[in-house]
């Protein structure tokens, strides 16, 4: 759900000095991916307004001296520099080139003072990294890349990352998952600012849904954090891996820990990004998933088999992750898989196949006292194409369609 014209109009109030509304800054550094950066320069950078799309003003600043380096070896030189960001009342942070270094100086400092002075913060995917290191996530809802997630809540403990949302929006500070979210993120912006009817004619032109349903749960690998390996919990995280098929709790992972629950609880979040049963019961859902499409098994016997307490606890909380039914699922999967070939990635097959899940909207507040902590998260090597697949069928474009919205906001 988008802001509503109360925020927005505040928002707008709050604008300093030279900065307007429409004026949309987009920060880039080198070695920040090419797609990535070229979202926001498609969808605040070009004309349409003979679609009924309003037009914005576009500033390309250079994070840092030039010419800029991105993928594939390509050298970007900027027009505007730093001192651009100065009048925009947007500043649109892509993917950071690597969440392992820290941003230059002066470039956190310009995000400090636009943001001191009223300006929307944008962070697209590992841009988030950039927010949070220049202090202007602290004590917000954030989210990035489901696979670097639990890196930001380990390195940034004030942050309260959420991965399983697309994007969070948190008023004056937003934040996306992977690539294909920093549309969505970006149609969210224009529909915050513009109205629905502006997104929507947008999104046909991108020919992209207006707004995709679910989260980024459907995408989440099983594999372990890369930080994981040499802590202690690594040796009891494998074994609840391996025993899947018993029915356990968190009480039993604490005992094995040597730990009471609540430090087991507290190490395990500023490990993983995740509360302990909400991992395990995502672990449990993903492992139903892959017998779903593997084997012949009832759901009651799959459900016995993910160690779930019973059929119903199964297709409860596989509904609430995947929005479906284990059966619709497995049905969804076999209907389109390629004759005598690979499936396809399971990704597609609930994009275009299975009914959608929608997210409650939440304050910052409100999120930041009730939730149970972010869901579980875990990095790994492995592509994440399913995230890129915006397969909605072409219904998903057609004006006036009802579509389920994906993502948290402010109220």
């Amino acid at each position: 759900m988008s802001q509503d014209s109360a925020t927005a109009t505040e928002a707008a109030r709050k604008l300093t000095g030279r900065r307007r509304r429409e004026v949309v800054a987009v920060l880039l550094f080198s070695g920040g991916p090419i797609f990535e950066s070229s979202i926001p320069l498609s969808v605040f950078g070009i004309d349409r307004q003979d679609a009924g799309v309003p037009r914005y003003r576009l500033l390309v600043c250079g994070g840092e001296d030039g010419p800029l380096r991105t993928t594939g070896g390509l050298e970007l030189s900027t027009p505007y520099g730093l001192e651009a960001i100065s009048r925009a009342g947007t500043v649109v942070v892509p993917a950071w080139r690597s969440i392992t270094s820290p941003p230059p100086m002066e470039a956190l400092d310009a995000l400090r003072r636009a943001h001191e002075e009223g300006a929307r913060i944008v962070g697209l995917c590992t841009g988030a990294f950039v927010l949070a290191a220049a202090g202007l996530l602290d004590g917000r809802p954030a989210t990035t890349h489901w696979m670097y997630a639990p890196t930001l809540a380990k390195r940034y403990p004030s942050v309260h990352v959420d991965p399983r949302e697309l994007f969070v929006d948190d008023g004056d500070v937003l934040t996306s998952a992977g690539t294909a979210a920093g549309i969505d993120l970006c149609l969210h912006i224009v529909r915050t600012d513009h109205g629905t009817e502006a997104a929507g004619a947008l999104a046909r032109r991108l020919v992209v849904p207006p707004r995709r349903s679910g989260g980024q749960e459907r995408y989440l690998d099983r594999s372990l954090p890369e930080e994981i390996g040499s802590d202690p919990l690594a040796e009891v995280v494998a074994w609840a891996l391996e025993h899947l098929h018993e029915q356990f709790d968190v009480e039993t992972l604490a005992a094995r820990a040597y730990m009471s629950r609540r430090t087991f609880d507290r190490r395990f979040r500023s490990l993983t990004g995740s509360a302990p049963l909400q991992w395990l019961i995502t672990q449990r859902v993903l492992q139903a998933q892959r017998l779903l499409e593997t084997s012949d098994y009832s759901v009651d016997e799959v459900a016995g088999r993910c160690g779930f307490r019973s059929p119903v606890a199964l297709r409860g909380h596989f509904r609430r992750q995947l929005g479906s039914s284990p059966a619709a699922y497995r049905a969804a999967y076999r209907a389109r898989r390629p004759q005598g070939g690979a499936p396809e990635s399971v990704g597609a097959v609930l994009e275009t196949s299975v009914p959608a899940q929608g997210t409650a909207s939440s304050s910052r507040r409100a999120a930041a006292a009730s939730s149970p902590g972010p869901s579980p998260v875990t990095a790994a090597a492995a592509p994440v194409g399913p995230v890129e697949r915006l397969g909605q069928g072409s219904e998903a474009y057609v004006q006036g369609r009802p579509a389920l919205p994906g993502q948290r906001t402010a109220p």
